[in-house]
């Protein structure tokens, strides 16, 4: 059986049995979306209509919320848990609490088969850069060893402390990279928010080509303004899906920005600008 005869017959199945049938992914990259985003949206209708515009799963999302998504045929690619932006692995007085939150959430996410966990920095509050990475170093590998047992993988994310996160400490990518390649483990990887990079470094397709190695995952965001993927930005969003996809990237390439107009015509409109 090939690919479209098996995906042919799963849709059959689906719909003898009663249960939402979920389009066929589009293109090269598997395509997300971040339900912050989209939280007027009560989340039924939500993921009926991701799974309509080829979506293959929901960002950031809590385990409420994992049987819905698993309903319309989508993945909970990532959970957050109680990781917050501010309070992170720069700090060694908060390791042991981190180690044990994380641990805690990786074999949750084990358990309902959600690939992602993300984790932070910190802020700096003061702290050198090379301090904050060794200590950051130091906490990840607490965790790295579950993360592989259970086949897990944590993303800690790269964002920008010009505009919207003053003072976070994970904000350039060669700074994120030292972190994960001194912890070296296949399940401990970046999140590269394209959008937070942009405004900090600039340079996207080329810094994604030389690190792909480290990244585990990706958001989206027009700029200026995190908004919709369209010609009111700088940057060329079908370019920048295509380099990643001729990397062979295997993870998700998640949808992260407000939308100005109607929510689901912009999220269409960005899934078929990044279909590659």
């Amino acid at each position: 059986m090939n690919r479209r005869s098996a995906l042919k017959a799963a849709a059959a199945a689906a719909f003898a049995s009663g249960l939402p049938v979920s389009a066929a992914p589009k293109g090269r990259l598997k395509q997300s979306a971040c339900r912050w985003c989209y939280a007027k949206i009560p989340m039924e209708d939500f993921c009926r209509q991701a799974a309509d515009i080829g979506l293959s799963g929901i960002d950031l999302v809590e385990p409420p919320d994992w049987p819905v998504i698993r309903k319309y045929g989508l993945v909970p690619t990532v959970t957050q848990g109680k990781a917050t932006i501010a309070d992170g692995w720069n700090r060694k007085e908060s390791h042991d609490r981190l180690a044990a939150e994380l641990i805690d959430r990786i074999e949750r996410a084990a358990a309902a088969k959600i690939p992602n966990v993300i984790t932070f920095s910190g802020n700096r509050r003061g702290m050198p850069d090379d301090e904050g990475r060794d200590n950051c170093i130091a906490g990840l590998r607490r965790v790295k060893q579950a993360a592989e047992d259970h086949g897990v993988t944590v993303v800690m994310e790269l964002l920008n402390s010009k505009i919207n996160h003053k003072d976070y400490q994970c904000d350039h990518t060669s700074w994120g990279v030292e972190v994960v390649k001194a912890v070296d483990s296949p399940r401990v990887k970046l999140l590269y928010d394209i959008y937070h990079m942009q405004i900090m470094e600039g340079d996207v397709i080329h810094t994604i080509r030389d690190n792909i190695q480290y990244i585990g995952h990706f958001h989206t965001g027009g700029v200026p303004g995190r908004h919709e993927l369209d010609n009111s930005q700088e940057l060329n969003w079908n370019a920048i899906a295509k380099a990643i996809a001729d990397l062979n990237f295997e993870g998700y390439f998640a949808h992260e920005f407000t939308p100005t107009r109607d929510p689901i015509t912009s999220l269409r409109e960005a899934v078929e600008t990044c279909t590659v």
